[in-house]
């Protein structure tokens, strides 16, 4: 990871792996290693991954005061410029996704394909579950189950990873709570038909923090966009598929397999 000055603030970044630029933006409480290995193993292999951690997270610049998700997705823009990507082939998960949607919107320039995993577009269509707890160690917990499958959530080795990743790099309570604000004011339902973009639109059916119903409104709301169900799969997709998710973005970005 390496500092990355972005207007006055500083982005922990990663590239790794070759060919066209593929830029991560991770959701709420996430970091760049809550992408897990495997995940990106598999992209490397085709793109040059750029991975980061938003502002007030890991080494990124302290977060002060609150946040907007165009402020996230400026961010972004930011960081693209900074590292003299033109243009980049773009996935969003979660949060991740709502600031993927806005940096589409806001700077289409920047943007080749968009893959919106697991996300949400606000207005009164849609639907977001969230869930804070001031036992830590309940509140983790909390979040492996609603974040995965049941069949998933039942595997200790898969917690195990799942908590020595927030041991590694623990994210405070009040840039999750910025986050959370952040995530709740986000709405582009009425300007997503602006996109002219390839979009691809993934979802996992058994997600309870963001229901599956949120991928097909998402999907009816920009023309053209395509769709991917994933039956069974929970919240985070790419760490009970990432082979499945790999290939997806991959063949969106129409890079041969």
């Amino acid at each position: 990871m390496a500092a990355v000055r972005v207007g006055e603030i500083e982005l922990d970044c990663e590239r790794s792996g070759s060919g066209p630029p593929l830029l991560l933006i991770m959701g709420m409480s996430g970091t760049t290693l809550h992408w897990g290995e495997a995940f990106l193993a598999e992209l490397r292999r085709e793109f040059e991954v750029i991975t980061y951690d938003h502002r007030g997270v890991g080494a990124s610049t302290r977060l002060h005061g609150a946040l907007t998700i165009r402020q996230l997705a400026d961010d972004a823009a930011g960081l693209l410029e900074a590292l003299g990507v033109e243009s980049a082939h773009v996935l969003g998960i979660s949060m991740g996704g709502m600031v993927a949607q806005e940096l589409a919107l806001a700077h289409p320039q920047r943007v080749r394909t968009l893959t919106l995993g697991c996300t949400y577009c606000g207005g009164p269509e849609s639907s977001l579950e969230a869930m804070l707890s001031g036992d830590r160690e309940r509140a983790l917990r909390t979040a492996w189950e609603v974040n995965v499958s049941a069949q998933m959530a039942a595997d200790a080795q898969a917690y195990a990873r799942f908590l020595e990743i927030a041991k590694r790099r623990a994210v405070a309570v009040p840039v999750i709570m910025a986050q959370m604000q952040a995530s709740l004011a986000h709405d582009t339902s009425a300007r997503l038909h602006g996109l002219t973009l390839p979009v691809l639109i993934v979802h996992g059916s058994a997600d309870q923090m963001l229901p599956v119903a949120n991928a097909h409104l998402i999907h009816s709301l920009i023309g053209g966009s395509r769709v991917e169900i994933l039956d069974g799969v929970g919240h985070l997709f790419f760490w009970e598929c990432p082979q499945r998710a790999a290939e997806l973005v991959r063949a969106h970005a129409a890079v041969p397999a």
